[in-house]
């Protein structure tokens, strides 16, 4: 699903439970976003995932919505090795702000 930070910013009383903050190869950054129990996609008011240059950035285009926890979320390139066997391997989570659980 998606949202907009329009949306958010309506919604009273909100609480993000986790911000996940993805890393696209490193240049870009988007938001997914868990609030009560479903996950949301930071979208623009066309439907069109925003995008943004740091992981900063995100988290001060939310700043003023309570965040329960945020992770930086780097996928593994490992399993695209040429010559290797496909394979799952779990994303890197660096937690950024909240307790670890």
């Amino acid at each position: 699903m998606r949202i907009t930070l329009d949306e958010l910013k309506r919604t009273s009383d909100l609480t993000i439970d986790l911000l996940e903050i993805l890393s696209l190869e490193g240049q870009q950054y988007m938001a997914r976003l868990l609030i009560g129990g479903d996950y949301f996609l930071l979208s623009d008011s066309d439907g069109k995932t925003c995008l943004f240059r740091s992981s900063w950035q995100v988290q001060d285009t939310l700043g003023a919505i309570r965040i329960t926890a945020t992770d930086v979320v780097h996928p593994s390139a490992y399993h695209e090795m040429v010559g290797m066997q496909p394979s799952e391997i779990e994303p890197m989570r660096i937690r950024v702000q909240g307790q670890n659980t």
